[in-house]
């Protein structure tokens, strides 16, 4: 492993030529032109590496560096031999990388690891299905299966799949948003209504000031740097609040423009604030009480007095709150000199159109609900929501997973859509609320689930607790994955395991009645077809809808109320069936074809109108709870690193922070190293700590000299979910609080990897 210096910049001609070599290198140069031509195209295929919104007017150069990666991963020309299972026991897989693992090609054909056996065997489609049934049919209640569902699973499988699920007798349809973004969906949708985005995409370039919390757009959804660039361009100010120093938000070579490859590129963040990791509500109620104290000092300037008696409550009480707000433990909890927050605080009264966007540095802390709240209650004070250029803006990670949660994908949904899900199907969809991730794998600890199902994702290395989360799926007696490549999950099993291979999002979906498409929706609300558009790389494969229907006919019969083979053949019944069960889906087929989609309707953004039990958007009153530091340790974040989308890893580097060639490593500000007594480079054991339980240790890395916030420390996911307990929640969300983990830096002891720890 190599550590370099830090770039000065993100993307330019260095992002465009690995972007292309790596696509070219997997996929060869005729199906890399086919696809890249086609990535995020009006008639194209959905890039599935994140859900950041299309521009309405689109280059022929739709993608960013990640985006070709994924591609170029999900399209590997590449099989694995059916010999594979023979030659690799699955206890030597589980030794294997998730690297090594996805390495080695696309998934063709089902395979079935039998009760007490070692290996994979090849299984016929109607032997899986029927095997499957027997065992959910053999079960003493439906509660005892579980079914998860990763982002970027379409609208018409997600639809097709709760409804089974339902129609089985469960409400246990834990998601990856349960991991990412439930933090996000429980604030937003108790204090204005609705779990989503209130901006649309042109809102970006129409801002005046955009704050980016939490959150690293060069890393994770690079297409987003395009749309602050242009921001920037049209006079708007852009403050970036993050514990660690991203290349990407301080500046951008964009390579489709002059300046972007010739020149220096564009400077985004005007003003970085450095935040201590934990500390963005206390900077964030700090703000709100400097608007209002503005507000006393000018009365009638400041706040939007009409918006907030007209559409708001609870501001009397917002305000009384504040007035206990006490400067230093806002300076100790952010970490921040006073001075440069009300900087922040005057660009926000300054601005009359104001956007805060915020990603997983917000939602996966102990107080993650309440933080979202305070953005809420700091953009409710000047009427910035519901106008042009200002608003809400959460940032999805997979390309569905905003969707899925449109379509049922949530254990516990409201009862108006179990009413018309019941009406449209002519049965009574379960009431009682399931299990999400964290708490599947403690149902699955104490013997109550006994079937894990899984439509894609990779729950065993993105859940929390990683000893603890294997060994409850070790404990169950069969475990599903539907998937296109191996991971973890396809190697920490059940005592019986199925693998059901599928199609990819750039693969043609051929049934009965021609080649199909399928609709996603993005981050900002707005749902678009998606088309494959290479053919599938091996025969036999079946696409998600196939595989959920076919299971569901094995399972429920074929003499029911529902027609699962007519949803397999031709897609646009399932449309048809959305537009009749989920509201905003009106004229579903025909919109659906038009270039570009459709935009979900949204009551705050639309007409600021608030569907809450009041009827109003809330003002809440939120406790602080900062996260305490004990002398001699580091609060630790996790972090992706730019050769990975979530579990997948496309390589081992990471040169917006200087790594290549590993993984292995820790970042510890170099003030931090010389307090714990420790050298740039050293070997470490990093060692968690929580209350009552032994330490959980990740050991053997290397020390990285970076410049994080002080007392804070950062490596990466999902290699550090050991150290998270499966215990260590946000409040109201159960979202792993995977970015603020107590822990102590030993010299290493051993070079055995990590260790689970107890649980």
């Amino acid at each position: 492993m190599v550590v370099g210096a830090l770039p000065s910049a993100v993307a330019g001609v260095p992002g465009a030529a690995n972007a292309l070599q790596y696509a070219l290198r997997e996929l060869g140069p005729a199906r890399a032109l086919t696809l890249l031509s086609r990535i995020n195209q009006k008639d194209g295929f959905d890039c599935m590496s994140c859900a950041w919104p299309d521009p309405g007017h689109r280059s022929r150069i739709e993608f960013c560096e990640n985006g070709a990666r994924a591609t170029a991963w999900e399209a590997d020309p590449l099989t694995v031999p059916t010999t594979f299972w023979a030659e690799h026991p699955v206890s030597e897989l589980a030794e294997r990388s998730e690297y090594w693992l996805g390495s080695q090609g696309r998934l063709v054909e089902p395979v079935h690891k039998p009760a007490g056996s070692d290996h994979y065997v090849p299984i016929g489609w109607d032997d899986a299905f029927a095997l499957v049934a027997d065992r959910l049919r053999g079960l003493g209640s439906p509660n005892e299966a579980a079914f998860y569902t990763s982002g970027r699973t379409s609208n018409e499988a997600a639809f097709v799949y709760q409804l089974f699920v339902r129609a089985f007798g469960t409400n246990n349809l834990p998601d990856c948003s349960n991991m990412c973004h439930e933090s996000t969906g429980a604030a937003l949708g108790q204090t204005i209504g609705i779990g989503k985005s209130t901006v649309s995409y042109d809102d970006f370039e129409r801002a005046e000031l955009i704050v980016v919390m939490g959150q690293n757009p060069g890393t994770n959804h690079p297409r987003m740097l395009t749309a602050l660039e242009n921001a920037k361009r049209a006079g708007a100010t852009i403050v970036a609040v993050n514990p660690l120093p991203e290349v990407g938000l301080k500046r951008y070579k964009n390579p489709q423009r002059v300046r972007g490859i010739a020149g220096r590129g564009t400077e985004l963040a005007d003003q970085f604030l450095q935040i201590r990791s934990g500390g963005d509500m206390a900077m964030l109620q700090w703000i709100s009480k400097r608007v209002l104290e503005a507000e006393d000092r000018a009365p009638g300037t400041v706040l939007d007095h009409a918006f907030l008696a007209e559409h708001t409550l609870g501001l009397a009480a917002f305000r009384a709150h504040l007035q206990h707000l006490d400067e230093q433990e806002v300076a100790t909890a952010t970490g921040l000199p006073i001075a440069d927050i009300d900087r922040l605080a005057e660009r926000y009264v300054a601005a009359d159109r104001v956007i805060v966007t915020w990603a997983m540095g917000l939602t996966q802390h102990r107080k993650g609900v309440d933080t979202i709240k305070e953005i809420v209650n700091l953009l409710l004070l000047r009427g910035n929501i519901g106008k042009p250029g200002a608003g809400a803006s959460p940032i999805r990670g997979h390309s569905n997973v905003q969707g899925d949660r449109t379509m049922g994908i949530w254990e516990r949904m409201p009862d108006a859509f179990l009413d018309a899900l019941g009406a449209e199907f002519s049965f009574r969809p379960p009431r009682e609320h399931g299990l999400d991730s964290v708490r599947c794998i403690e149902a699955m600890r104490r013997g109550e689930v006994k079937v894990w199902f899984a439509l894609g994702g990779n729950l065993v290395a993105a859940i929390s607790d990683t000893g603890a989360a294997e060994a409850a799926m070790r404990g169950t007696q069969l475990t599903v994955q539907v998937s296109t490549k191996l991971n973890r999950s396809h190697v920490v099993t059940g005592a019986e395991a199925l693998i059901l291979p599928t199609l990819g999002r750039t693969d043609v979906d051929l049934q009965a009645t021609g080649a199909q498409f399928v609709t996603v929706e993005d981050s900002v609300c707005a749902v678009h077809a998606t088309h494959g558009a290479v053919p599938p790389v091996a025969p036999g494969l079946l696409s998600e809808v196939s595989i959920v229907t076919r299971l569901a006919r094995a399972v429920l019969g074929e003499d029911g109320p529902i027609d699962w083979a007519g949803f397999e053949r031709d897609y646009d019944t399932i449309r048809a069936s959305i537009e009749r069960v989920v509201p905003g889906f009106q004229d579903f087929n025909v919109r659906a074809r038009r270039a570009g989609g459709f935009v979900l309707p949204n009551g705050p953004r639309d007409s600021r109108t608030f569907p809450t039990p009041t009827g109003k958007a809330m003002i809440t009153v939120n406790e602080l709870l900062p996260v305490e530091r004990p002398p001699g340790r580091l609060i630790l974040q996790t972090v992706r690193s730019h050769d990975q989308f979530n579990t997948t890893m496309y390589g081992l580097n990471d040169r917006y922070r200087g790594i290549h060639g590993g993984r292995d490593v820790v970042f510890v500000n170099p003030g931090d190293l010389a307090e714990l007594g420790l050298d740039d480079g050293e070997r470490v054991d990093v060692v968690s700590e929580w209350p009552g339980e032994p330490d959980r240790v990740l050991r053997d890395y290397r020390v990285v000299a970076f410049p994080t916030a002080r007392g804070c420390a950062a490596t990466y996911f999902p290699e550090a979910n050991v150290l998270v307990p499966l215990a260590s929640t946000a409040i109201g969300s159960n979202t792993p609080v995977s970015k603020a983990i107590v822990v102590r830096l030993e010299r290493a002891r051993s070079t055995t990897g990590s260790d689970p720890g107890a649980s």
